[in-house]
Formats: structure tokens, C-alpha cells, sequence
């Protein structure tokens, strides 16, 4: 039985159609059952559609404040009964109340703590860093602070700037989180103080700690 992926973008939704492309594969142990936005006609919509995926949105400007966007976020990815919500280019801080009752994993462009915020990239290059990256994440209640999956390093080049090395980070990020999807899909994964684990017994899921994947129960 695959994982049940609910992924969430706010543009063109390239990290979301590599998941998608990663799901239409024998083995890789997740399907993505929605695609969501936060505004209509975002691009990855689109790319979904074509796929048969169902697609919703959730535009912010539709609600009073940010507690009742959250809530009717948190009402349509109940509808989809997932076991992970991927923020794939999701430009929206996703609150306290979706985060009770989903697991969320975030990408960034930059290697955390570093970096963290809309504007990793050009404050890593003002930096002046010689090594910055991706990381993939447990959401929490912070901004980019919930604990680490994986990340992977990419190298400030001379006469990098913020679109080249964005690129760049892009191109590693998406295969980063196609293999930590699938890898979370397949063999579970628990978390103890901040250290995330693959693999290995544990509860079928507890909110942004514990799964255990269908071949492990």
C-alpha cells in the first residue's frame, strides 16, 4: 500500500511533477492523491491535471486572516487522508492547526540553520559563502526550523548570482525530495530530539514524528 502524498505549491510546480513522475514508478511506495495552491492558476496546477491527479486551491485572499486560511487548508487536506503533505514551493507559512494533524516536509534552498526565510539564496551569496545547498525538513511552528531529513551541499561558483545559483540549487533539490518522499514512503521514519530516523519498528503515525511504512507494521 503506498503512502498517501498531498503536495502543496504556489508556482510553476516543478518539484511537484518530478514527484509525480517518481510516483507513476513500480516500487517507489508514495502516490500523490492531490496537488494544492495557495492561488489560482499556479502552473503546477496545470502539470497535475494532465497527470489525473485532482488539484484544489486555497487562495489566501479568500479569508479574513491567516487563522481561517489555515483552518480551510487543514479542511482540504483532511479530505485526502494523507499520510505526508509536501511543501514543494508552497510560499505560505503553514500553521499550528494543519501541523496537529499532518506530517509537512519543506524544502529550502540553503543548508540550515543557515539561511533560513523567503530570501535564502541572495543572503547566502551576500554572505559570502563558498558552500550553500538544500535541505529537506519536518515542518514545525517555526520559520525553517523543524529537524532535518537530508540536505545536500552545492558550491558558489565566481560570478554566481542569485538566478544562477538558485538553478542550481533547484536542479539538486528535486532529487533530493524524490529520494526523501520515497524514502520516507517506503521505510518510515521516527524523530528524537531533533535527529530523524529511517527504517525500523515504531507507530503507524503521530503527527510530525512517527510513521511506519506498510511493510513494517
Amino acid at each position: 500500500m503506498s503512502a498517501r502524498v498531498v503536495v502543496l505549491i504556489s508556482g510553476a510546480g516543478s518539484n511537484a511533477a518530478a514527484l509525480l513522475d517518481a510516483a507513476a514508478e513500480p516500487g517507489y511506495g508514495a502516490t500523490v492523491v492531490a496537488v494544492g495552491a495557495d492561488r489560482r492558476g499556479a502552473g503546477g496546477l496545470a502539470l497535475a491535471q494532465e497527470a489525473g491527479v485532482e488539484t484544489f486551491t486555497v487562495p489566501f485572499a479568500d479569508y479574513g486572516d491567516r487563522g481561517e486560511w489555515n483552518a480551510a487548508l487543514s479542511e482540504r487536506l483532511d479530505a485526502y487522508r494523507p499520510d505526508l503533505v509536501v511543501s514543494a514551493g508552497f510560499m505560505r507559512i503553514i500553521g499550528a492547526e494543519v501541523l496537529a494533524r499532518h506530517t509537512v516536509v519543506n524544502i529550502h534552498p540553503a543548508l540550515l540553520p543557515a539561511f533560513p526565510g523567503a530570501h535564502a539564496v541572495r543572503d547566502a551569496l551576500a554572505y559570502g559563502v563558498k558552500v550553500t545547498g538544500a535541505t529537506a525538513h519536518f515542518a514545525d511552528s517555526g520559520v525553517d526550523t523543524g529537524p532535518v531529513i537530508d540536505q545536500v551541499a552545492v558550491r558558489v561558483e565566481p560570478g554566481d548570482d542569485t538566478a544562477s545559483l538558485h538553478e542550481r540549487i533547484k536542479s539538486v533539490e528535486r532529487r533530493m525530495l524524490v529520494d526523501v518522499v520515497g524514502r520516507l514512503a517506503r521505510e518510515g521514519w521516527s524523530v528524537q530530539d531533533r535527529q530523524v530516523s529511517l527504517g525500523g519498528p515504531g507507530i503507524r503515525q503521530s503527527p510530525s514524528t512517527e510513521y511506519v511504512a506498510e511493510e513494517n507494521r
